[in-house]
């Protein structure tokens, strides 16, 4: 889609195969307007004090349509994540926003196209400012929102009686690079044992948020350079596999970024080289090191998304410079896939250019289709079309991975039951049936569960993928199949609510469905 009205600076997957996306609504007025005669008052705004247009809308996968939608207070550079309920919480933000949070409930087939499905702000539903945080859904379900510019500390929401107030974390305090900081938005990820992976600048600790203390300390990434928001290279946590077995092991791989003193350098028109490598770790080791791999391409401003068969797509970004105003240069068209599972010297793999920059404010999320829609760009304080180097981006477009080339159609798995929002508990036996017009091989038969993420400043919060156990695979009909898998045991590994479920056949995967894990 050439023109969806905003620049995608924000993105997130919701259940319906919606796709909800938003820029800042101090931008000046953006290219679609607010339906009803709807706009936005604000007299301390210093773009508008008065604005008719959108600056969030609500993308439907399906029909290739959107919808604008109303955001009263501003959303830039803030943090989200999504509800067992699968509503989209977001939180923070600048300004009038930077305290409050923002509730999307998607709405059902029936009622998808009218009006009344918006957003709902609760002011003051945040302790403290939140501008450049990090948030990550819970074991039980809440949510715990983590940093931002001047906030060295972490809180939760919902709010209780008990939780009702901002928590020190020092580490933030230690990571905070004088005048460039560094530390934003921060690389958080559930392990395995229910605490908080969380990596800033150039290191990280494994964090007790029950208890409000650090349970490990990881070595500093070899070569001491920033990895995190400015510098801004991007993590996943790596598929999750054994899932019944006693001890499960969980990895975490960071890739990109720019050298120290990056944002300066920038900022006085000296554009540094990006980083080109990738630091990996055993996360649930007792004596966790790094192994640094090399990229085939340098790479700032990157953002990386788990694929349904465990890969992991590297997209946007810049070749030289930072994340910032006018900060980014030489931009990255080709794609990288890195195969966790390959020998190490075979694992990066080029990818098809894309024709259209994608630099600071750039977006990436699966689909349930297994594409990856890409978004966003825009390097200015201001929507900027013409005599820039990187004009303001309002399209939108999909990267297609190759395991949707026709020629593998036949190797491809449908999946015909169960349907689609289907409900699964902890340690559930739970059949999948599917076919497959060619050949089946069955020891090349896996399902995996993908948790649908928050993408911002190429980081993907709440992202991750499980490998389910499965028994063999059964011919059940003509060309009829069926798998019995076993869901995750356990919330520390399965946050409760919405997956994508796909079963994956010699690397190619399904159109996954919607299932919904509950407690």
């Amino acid at each position: 889609m050439s023109n969806i009205g905003i620049s995608a600076m924000h993105m997130q997957l919701i259940n319906n195969d919606r796709v909800v996306m938003y820029d800042r609504t101090d931008f000046g007025m953006s290219n679609i307007s607010l339906p009803d005669g709807k706009c936005r008052y604000d007299q301390n705004d210093t773009t508008l004090k008065v604005d008719c247009s959108a600056h969030s809308v609500e993308y439907n996968v399906a029909n290739n349509s959107i919808r604008p939608l109303m955001v009263q207070t501003d959303v830039w550079c803030s943090s989200g994540s999504v509800f067992p309920d699968g509503s989209l919480v977001q939180t923070g933000g600048f300004n009038d926003g930077d305290k409050v949070v923002r509730v999307f409930k998607p709405c059902n087939t029936s009622n998808s196209a009218t009006t009344s499905c918006d957003w709902q702000e609760i002011q003051g539903g945040l302790v403290q400012r939140r501008w450049y945080a990090t948030n990550h859904i819970l074991p039980d379900g809440t949510q715990i929102v983590i940093g931002g510019r001047r906030a060295f500390n972490y809180e939760f929401y919902p709010k209780t009686v008990s939780a009702n107030r901002a928590y020190s974390l020092p580490f933030l305090v230690q990571t905070n690079d004088p005048k460039i900081e560094n530390n934003l938005y921060p690389f958080v990820f559930l392990n395995v044992d229910g605490n908080l992976f969380i990596f800033a600048n150039n290191r990280a600790i494994l964090f007790d948020y029950t208890k409000n203390v650090v349970v490990k300390n990881y070595p500093e990434v070899p070569g001491g350079d920033p990895r995190s928001y400015p510098s801004t290279g991007s993590a996943v946590l790596l598929p999750l596999k054994n899932l019944q077995a006693q001890e499960i092991q969980a990895e975490v791989l960071v890739c990109g970024g720019a050298p120290k003193g990056s944002f300066i350098s920038a900022e006085n028109g000296n554009f540094l080289g990006a980083l080109n490598t990738c630091g990996r770790i055993t996360i649930t080791d007792p004596n966790p090191q790094w192994t640094m791999e090399t990229m085939p391409l340098a790479r700032t401003m990157g953002d990386m998304v788990i694929l349904p068969n465990g890969n992991v797509l590297i997209i946007n970004g810049a070749a030289t410079g930072t994340a910032g105003w006018e900060c980014g240069r030489d931009p990255v068209l080709e794609p990288v896939i890195y195969r966790p599972d390959n020998s190490f010297d075979s694992r990066f793999e080029i990818q098809n250019a894309s024709t259209i920059p994608r630099m600071y404010h750039s977006t990436a999320v699966l689909l349930r289709d297994g594409r990856v829609l890409v978004g966003g760009s825009n390097p200015h304080t201001y929507y900027n079309f013409t005599e820039v180097l990187f004009p303001t981006e309002l399209s939108l477009e999909t990267f297609s991975p190759s395991y949707l080339d026709s020629g593998s159609e036949y190797l491809r798995p449908r999946i015909i039951s169960p349907a689609s929002q289907y409900t699964i508990w902890y340690g559930q036996r739970v059949p999948i049936r599917f076919n497959v017009s060619g050949w089946v091989n069955r020891n090349l038969v896996t399902v995996t569960m993908v948790a649908p993420g928050f993408n911002t400043h190429s980081f993907t919060m709440n992202q991750r993928l499980l490998v389910l156990a499965n028994e063999n695979v059964k011919l059940v009909g003509e060309k009829a199949y069926q798998i019995n898998v076993v869901t995750p045991n356990s919330a520390k590994l399965a946050p409760p609510g919405y997956y994508l479920l796909f079963v994956v056949h010699q690397d190619i995967p399904s159109e996954g469905i919607w299932v919904k894990i509950i407690q």
